[in-house]
């Protein structure tokens, strides 16, 4: 494994610029060619940002340390920046999208004894006009440290106001940090390994560390994959947050070739059509189920999930209360029919509906009036509630053949997307870039405040996409390399995070043309060589999650 450590002081002006690159490129490690990574074909490009990340004033200070895990794999970790002198802690009472909101917000603050004021968002309404802003955090205090901040927000609980602990360096305005960053680069062309998605458990229902699937692949590399469902009883109802199956993963997932979860429609995810990485793509989809009984066909609304709960929307039939994606909100619907395959597990999700269980060929060999009992090894389920189990009733009597197709599509082109043995999809949102320009688009990739039925989407859209959080991120190069990025967050004096037009434009700085976000905060985690990088921002230490991406080194014959 070769090292490399650079340190960039930029002062400012072209002569330090021109410096940081020179010294970035002669410190870069050497390809398999004796070139440096930089020049080497499908090398890493990271040494050949001038000035640093896009992050914070350019003269920051900025180092990055270099290590080639193997052919093909490189880690750099970069350290920027240092705290604010103008950053400090306070105790947000909420965040107004209209003056009304911001009024009564007040008034709470000054009847507990506190004077407010307002910060604003740190950017603008996503449903527009352009420059018209989203709205104001109303704030109290100004503290020097957390547990002050604490001490005022306890204060607040007691006499009936609420309010939350947060730090102003992670609001989204110009700060100088600091940030941790971690980036995988993989370069196909020479990578022999296997790069793809690794459920959490092997199975749908439950969670593992990215440490741990790290450790039981092998991998010479790690970092969390897409959004998934968090619900301790795995049990719920249609409405903000996700309800499901504890691990259920919240969109696409192919692994090895095989769909394990249905898309969030029209969401982009990263494609990996290959085991090297060869082709990786990231693209927007949709899938399209079915199930035929000779010539009557119906539609399969999900897979490998509870009927009536659809993570994140997107759903088709009769969802709702929309079938657009939303993001953290869990739509129903009370007419389904879901597949449910042995990578499931050994038990399936129980209910009220109809059940039917298929043999390896597709033949019904058992019926039933309610969900759930063993998932067969070599066969599927189809559960039914509604009108699905209506349809199961009339047509999928024992003997009788059923063929399910399922098919994944470009959801742009309308185009169908071959899945083959070693291809890997992995879920995500929103899209960051396209061709190399910044393609954020909140409203379509269902992160606006505009949500139906959720009452306060205006601070979740400030607090999850402007404000600053840990994010992992996949990218593409224009030459093919996939670029798989970590940051640190919610740890001030450590790293503040990143916000999301902060993460299309660092993504777009390190060299991708097109690149998503992953799923973050707490569930953010990168493992080389075994080490957990970084400081996970959960109290409790690294977060379960529910899939990783793995760089598995080459099969030894």
């Amino acid at each position: 494994m070769r090292r490399s450590t650079v340190r960039l002081g930029l002062a400012g002006g072209v002569t330090a610029a021109c410096l940081a690159v020179s010294s970035l490129a002669a410190a870069a490690p050497n390809g398999p060619d004796g070139r440096p990574l930089a020049d080497a074909p499908g090398g890493s490009s990271l040494a050949q940002v001038p000035g640093g990340l896009p992050l914070g004033p350019a003269a920051l200070a900025e180092t990055r340390t270099t290590r080639q895990l193997a052919a093909g794999v490189t880690h750099v970790a970069i350290e920027r920046g240092a705290p604010s002198a103008d950053d400090f802690w306070t105790v947000t009472v909420g965040t107004a999208t209209t003056e009304a909101e911001a009024v009564a917000l007040e008034q709470r603050a000054r009847a507990a004894g506190y004077e407010p004021r307002r910060d604003p968002a740190a950017g603008p309404s996503p449903v527009g006009p352009g420059d018209r802003p989203l709205g104001w955090m109303v704030r109290v205090g100004r503290a020097a440290d957390q547990p002050a901040a604490q001490a005022i927000a306890a204060d607040l609980q007691a006499k009936g106001v609420g309010g939350s602990v947060q730090f102003t360096g992670e609001d989204g305005h110009p700060t100088t940090g600091p940030w941790s960053v971690d980036v995988l680069v993989v370069d196909p062309r020479q990578f022999r390994g296997r790069l793809g998605s690794e459920l959490a458990t092997q199975i749908v229902p439950g969670r593992e560390t990215t440490s741990s699937i790290a450790q039981r692949t092998g991998a010479l590399a790690a970092v969390n994959g897409g959004f998934f469902v968090i619900s301790p009883t795995g049990t719920g109802q249609p409405g903000p947050g996700l309800a499901g199956t504890d691990g259920d993963l919240a969109g696409i997932s192919v692994v090895d070739g095989d769909l394990v979860s249905e898309a969030v429609n029209d969401r982009p995810a990263l494609v990996v059509p290959t085991d090297s990485g060869t082709g990786a793509t990231v693209r927007r989809l949709a899938t399209r189920l079915s199930v035929r009984a000779g010539r009557v066909q119906h539609e399969v609304t999900g897979l490998n999930r509870r009927p009536g709960l659809i993570v994140n929307c997107g759903g088709v039939g009769a969802a709702y209360p929309f079938t657009r994606p939303a993001h953290d909100y869990t739509c129903g619907n009370d007419n389904e029919l879901v597949a449910i395959t042995p990578v499931f597990g050994p038990a399936a999700p129980e209910g009220e509906g109809y059940q039917v269980t298929l043999d390896a060929d597709g033949t019904v060999v058992a019926v039933r009036e309610r969900l759930g009992g063993p998932v067969p090894a070599d066969g599927s389920l189809l559960q039914g509630t509604g009108t699905g189990g209506q349809w199961l009733r009339e047509h999928a009597r024992p003997g009788q053949r059923l063929a399910v197709h399922d098919t994944v599509l470009d959801a742009e082109r309308g185009t169908p997307v071959p899945l083959t043995a070693g291809t890997s999809v992995v879920n995500g949102g929103p899209l960051l870039l396209r061709d190399g320009q910044v393609a954020l688009d909140p409203v379509r990739d269902g992160f606006s405040p505009e949500d139906i039925g959720a009452a306060d989407r205006g601070s979740f859209y400030n607090g999850w996409y402007l404000r600053r959080n840990p994010r992992t991120a996949a990218g593409v190069t224009a030459d093919g390399r996939i670029i798989l990025l970590t940051v640190d967050g919610r740890r001030p004096g450590h790293s503040v995070g990143l916000s999301l037009p902060e993460v299309a434009q660092v993504m777009r700085s390190l060299g991708a043309v097109d690149a998503l976000n992953l799923d973050g905060g707490g569930s953010t985690a990168m493992v080389v060589d075994g080490v957990l990088q970084g400081v996970p921002s959960d109290s409790t230490g690294e977060r379960p999650d529910g899939d990783a991406i793995v760089v598995l080194p080459q099969r030894r014959s």
